[in-house]
């Protein structure tokens, strides 16, 4: 049972903690880097890396989600975003990184957003463009999509022959409850699919195991957080991504008991910055992480050096400032594979989990989960 902390007369709170506050302990075996794999897959689908790119246009072009893909990883590609609004959203991209560091960019990118209303015939092309592209080889096609826009926009996307679908918001729950629309019952729909969904950000233990309850292939953990996002000033929202994990590392392991063995995996998304914080979230219990900002520090991510999560051009209530990346700081491949440049765990980010889990003697992702961590603080 997590500490439960009284605040005041009345009202008490639960102790979480962050990524930053844990440490991975290694154990009495070492192993040869060479020998740590870090495949994992979902349903049918393999991957070579635990890696999901954000949703957001300011990394996921139909180009760069099949380059990751490429590569080992996910690619998803938001159908809500600028590439299902303009036939070809470059010269906007280009025209908002131009902007520099203006104050009112927020306002610029909530226009850019609202100029155009989403188009159901780009979400068809799209697919194909990203199916051509990567031509024989083995990429997995997945498309994000919102849960309020999932019922209207699901027929064309269904249509499109993606492989797998994320349906994704700020915070998603099981039970949404509304006297204005019809609510999305995740639970009917997914049901209805014959393709792998992903679902979330949740941030506890019950939501977690609701969304499992839907029959989702994935629970996607935290909202994003990182630098730039502002929920918790916005929305008062902060998550302790490593009790957030933990906890829902929990609820998949009583699910799996109240299934009698259908595993649900585990996408961490937020506080993630450096391969060390990929080892920690991992190590927490996930079995992916979710980047965003990580992946905007390649070369040619179709934000030309900006990057802000997708609620940052919400048209009532940004929750994300748009930032300006520094310099590249190499390929994508070197980004994910190195080698590394500088020692600050942002090149080489899965070469770094390679080496966190030989240090501490484990072979793959599944027993790395295993590993011991210490609280510091």
């Amino acid at each position: 049972m997590r500490d439960i902390v009284e605040i005041g007369m009345g009202k008490t709170a639960q102790r979480g903690y962050h990524l930053d506050d844990i440490a991975i302990v290694p154990s009495r075996r070492t192993r040869d880097v060479d020998d740590v794999s870090t495949n994992w897959q979902l349903d049918a689908y393999k991957f070579g890396i635990p890696c999901v790119a954000h949703p957001s246009d300011a990394i996921m072009s139909p180009a760069s989600a099949v380059a990751l893909g490429r590569l080992g990883g996910l690619g998803v590609l938001n159908v809500e975003g600028l590439w299902t609004r303009y036939e070809d959203p470059r010269k906007q991209l280009e025209a908002l990184a131009e902007a520099g560091d203006e104050e009112n960019l927020t306002a610029r990118l909530q226009q850019l957003y609202a100029a155009e209303p989403i188009k159901p015939e780009l979400i068809a092309e799209r697919v194909r463009e990203m199916r051509a592209l990567a031509g024989d080889g083995n990429v997995t096609v997945a498309v994000r999509v919102s849960p309020q826009h999932t019922l209207a926009l699901a027929p064309v996307i269904l249509d499109s022959g993606v492989d797998l679908l994320v349906i994704q918001g700020t915070i998603v729950s099981a039970e949404h409850v509304s006297t204005v629309d019809e609510p999305l019952n995740l639970k009917e729909f997914i049901a209805d699919l014959d393709l792998p969904v992903i679902v979330g950000g949740c941030t506890n233990y019950q939501t977690a195991l609701h969304l499992m309850r839907t029959g989702a292939a994935g629970v996607i953990v935290g909202i994003g957080a990182d630098h730039l996002t502002t929920s918790e000033a916005v929305l008062g929202i902060r998550v302790p991504m490593a009790s957030a994990i933990a906890d829902a590392a929990a609820a998949r392991r009583d699910y799996l008991d109240e299934t009698g063995g259908r595993y649900v995996h585990l996408i961490a998304d937020g506080d993630l910055h450096t391969s060390g914080d990929i080892a920690k979230a991992l190590g927490c219990g996930a079995d992916a992480v979710m980047l965003g900002a990580p992946l905007s520090l390649a070369e040619g991510m179709p934000g030309n050096g900006l990057w802000w999560h997708p609620s940052a051009s919400h048209p009532k209530l940004p929750r994300g400032s748009i930032g300006l990346t520094p310099e590249p700081l190499g390929s994508l491949e070197q980004l994910l594979y190195g080698p590394a440049t500088d020692p600050d765990g942002l090149l080489n980010l899965f070469g770094g989990l390679k080496r966190a889990m030989a240090k501490c003697g484990y072979r793959d992702l599944k027993e790395f989960q295993k590993v011991g961590l210490l609280l510091d603080n």
